[in-house]
């Protein structure tokens, strides 16, 4: 998004008495992201990891900002165990579920700031979105412009948390993923650093 664009988005908020909520989706593997460890030198450590399954948790996460207001971070996980038939991430309906859900915990208008995600713009989930024009806008991002979303970092710093960390199970991972999660909901100083990492002011122009 230009500068220009965030400028109408602040701007319309402000007016608006709007949350901007910025919203992205991860997810992960029981294959743990690799980062730098210690260990006895000539030892080199090994992670031992599930030789089998397909399970991954995915995660939608929601950085709400208002003027006045605590930065606040909201999630929703779905767990893919491999089975078939079961979904593998979120859709349209669950999209729809989820901003419904942060519109009633924020008790207001919310403005959602999103990338192009065929679940983000499909046909039925623009219908939904036009049909709650009196609390809901929705702005897109750029395509390929990570660095213009805040929640961009809360993956950054989740993945930061379990590097080299293997579990034995896709069920046991969401539970340590949402124990993180968690953590990140109490430190709204860490949210707002996220929103300042893009050179996003928190304030209306």
């Amino acid at each position: 998004m230009a500068g220009l664009a965030v400028v109408g988005v602040k701007r319309t908020a402000a007016a608006w008495g709007a949350w901007i909520v910025f919203c992205d989706e991860s997810g992960q593997s029981l294959r743990p992201p690799k980062g730098r460890s210690w260990a006895r030198r000539g030892h080199t450590p090994i992670v031992a990891v599930p030789g089998r399954g397909t399970g991954r948790v995915s995660i939608a996460g929601l950085l709400c900002v208002k003027p006045g207001q605590r930065t606040r971070l909201i999630y929703r996980t779905t767990v893919y165990h491999g089975r078939k038939y079961e979904p593998k991430g979120f859709g349209s309906a669950d999209f729809a579920a989820l901003l419904t859900d942060v519109h009633q915990q924020l008790h207001g208008p919310i403005m959602v700031v999103w990338d192009n995600l065929p679940a983000h713009v499909s046909a039925p989930m623009r219908a939904w979105i036009a049909a709650r024009a009196d609390w809901l806008l929705v702005y897109r991002l750029p395509p390929y412009a990570p660095e213009l979303n805040p929640a961009e970092g809360i993956w950054a710093n989740l993945k930061g948390k379990i590097y080299n960390l293997a579990v034995h199970g896709v069920d046991a991972l969401a539970v340590l993923l949402k124990s993180h999660l968690k953590c990140l909901q109490y430190q709204p100083d860490l949210l707002n650093a996220f929103i300042a990492e893009t050179g996003l002011s928190l304030e209306p122009p």
